[in-house]
């Protein structure tokens, strides 16, 4: 292996936080000069990644590639073991996407001027704890990367949010810390059951693929890590912190909540749960299927009822989520499949959602439903059109990205892994197409209200802008993987499949 095939995660991952450490000795008064090294950092960073996809070998079979596993601290047999396969590197680079594009779109809306600086250097820091995640495949220094995100995350609800920021803010922080409590609780059952000890999380796969691990243990670990991992997604009835934190972030701020964080729950599961705690699974995952299909029927009628616009796309959210904890409860390669593409399609169509909630905002200084009045399509016909195609990208029209992941997920339903049961679970995939049809009902109500009718008086003789140059910028990669992902789903499915079957021969997959 050579020198750059061992290093080039690591740089691209800490190429962010080297970035936060230089903005931080850039004078606050020269922000257009801060400006420019959040776009050149985040930039530098995602074309180490692309980099990484272009040399990633996917004929593989699914094993780990640009791997480095070295001495970390010795004391606890940690070690700083890193590495990418077809399951995290998706995620991995949209990652680094969403990132860049957030930056760039900051170039022009900052959401409060004087305090550039640090706004930037505390989005680069989330991006290192988000792309790490995905790479860390020992179990301190996972958790090391999940933690890392809960503080920006926290500074940039509780500094740059609306007006109840600090208890969104203050919401987050102890939701997501008080079910990362119980998920080391499980990770330290983990090592030290192992025989011998170990954090590695393949070596830990080996473990409970060989029986390694006794029934009783596996229940009291897998009920551990499901808290913190269901927290993060957010699972049903784990899910309120959501919508107070979307609705409160600045714009940046949900884009990145919306688009990684929340893939860190569900990634959680396939990579650690899942292949860890086999037998575990097979008992939970009914009662993971069945929080998923409350959640897709919950999240679709309460968004029926939100009267903030951004309040309903942070509801949908919930019930996309759903979707795919339900692929992932099937036990099943379809299933998993289905789930890390729709953490994809979801994270580009949810994302781009929330880029259009914060320039209406940013033109109209509200997000209430009834105060917008209609008329977007003619009052900025651009913006308005963007906004149509993605919520309808959102509500899963075929030829467009999220179409695959829900329809693959009841696909999975139908037929789940053999140890489970059938029934019930065509009982879900009844629940999931059940929220289908509310999903593509919300969607539709609300492009009514907003983009459709006659512009009401008080808005007619106002001068708001259509679309920038800098948010055509931002949103155009977004866009265009929308449509190639709904039409060439093979894009993130002929990355994932070899690994996902690797990981799910423990289900008879």
């Amino acid at each position: 292996m050579s020198g750059w095939e061992r290093s080039a995660i690591s740089i691209a991952t800490f190429l962010p936080l080297v970035g936060a450490v230089v903005i931080a000795f850039v004078p606050k008064e020269k922000e257009r000069a801060v400006r420019s090294l959040g776009i050149l950092f985040t930039g530098a960073a995602l074309a180490v990644a692309v980099a990484i996809a272009i040399g990633f070998d996917y004929g593989s079979g699914g094993g780990l590639q640009f791997e480095l596993d070295t001495r970390w601290i010795p004391v606890i047999g940690a070690r700083y073991h890193v590495g990418i396969d077809g399951i995290s590197l998706p995620l991995y680079v949209l990652t680094f996407l969403l990132s860049f594009l957030c930056a760039v779109y900051t170039w022009r809306f900052v959401p409060e001027p004087g305090k550039t600086k640090a706004f930037l250097a505390l989005q680069l820091l989330l991006e290192t704890g988000m792309a790490g995640t995905f790479i860390a495949f020992d179990l301190v220094l996972f958790f090391i990367f999940w933690e890392l995100v809960l503080v920006p995350m926290y500074f940039l609800i509780g500094i740059w949010g609306s007006a109840n920021r600090e208890y969104a803010a203050i919401k987050f922080f102890l939701y997501t810390l008080f079910g990362s409590v119980f998920m080391l609780l499980g990770f330290l059952g983990m090592y030290f059951r192992a025989d011998p000890h170990t954090f590695d999380i393949l070596k830990l796969q080996a473990v409970g693929s060989s029986g390694g691990f006794s029934h009783t243990f596996q229940l009291v670990a897998f009920a551990g890590v499901f808290l913190g991992f269901a927290i993060k997604v957010p699972m049903w009835p784990f899910h309120t912190w959501l919508p107070d934190a979307h609705t409160e972030a600045p714009t940046v701020g949900s884009v990145l909540l919306a688009g990684i964080l929340l893939k860190m729950g569900t990634y959680g599961f396939v990579r650690i749960a899942l292949p860890v705690l086999p037998y575990a699974a097979q008992k939970y995952a009914p009662w993971i299927g069945l929080l998923a299909a409350i959640a897709i029927v919950y999240a679709a009628l309460a968004c029926l009822a939100q009267r903030d616009l951004k309040r309903l796309i942070a509801f949908s959210s919930v019930g996309h989520m759903g979707f795919v904890m339900l692929g992932i409860a099937t036990l099943t390669p379809i299933g998993i499949n289905a789930a890390i593409f729709g953490m994809v399609a979801h994270g580009l169509i949810t994302g781009m959602l929330f880029f259009c909630v914060g320039s209406v905002y940013d033109r109209y200084h509200t997000r209430q439903i009834a105060d917008l009045g209609g008329g977007l399509m003619q009052k900025l016909p651009y913006l308005g059109g963007v906004f149509a195609f993605v919520a309808i990208a959102s509500l899963g029209l075929p030829g467009l990205a999220g179409f695959w992941g829900e329809v693959m997920a009841l696909l999975s339903s139908y037929n789940p892994a053999g140890v489970l049961n059938t029934g019930l679970f065509r009982g879900f995939m009844v629940a999931g197409g059940v929220g289908t049809v509310l999903t593509a009902g919300y969607f539709l109500w609300m492009l009514q209200r907003v983009n459709m009718g006659t512009v009401p008086e008080k808005w007619k003789e106002a001068a708001l802008p259509d679309v920038l140059a800098v948010e055509w910028v931002s949103w155009v990669p977004l866009l265009i993987g929308i449509v190639a992902l709904g039409v060439f789903p093979r894009i993130v499915f002929g990355v994932t499949d070899g690994a996902v079957r690797g990981l799910m021969h423990l289900f008879g997959g």
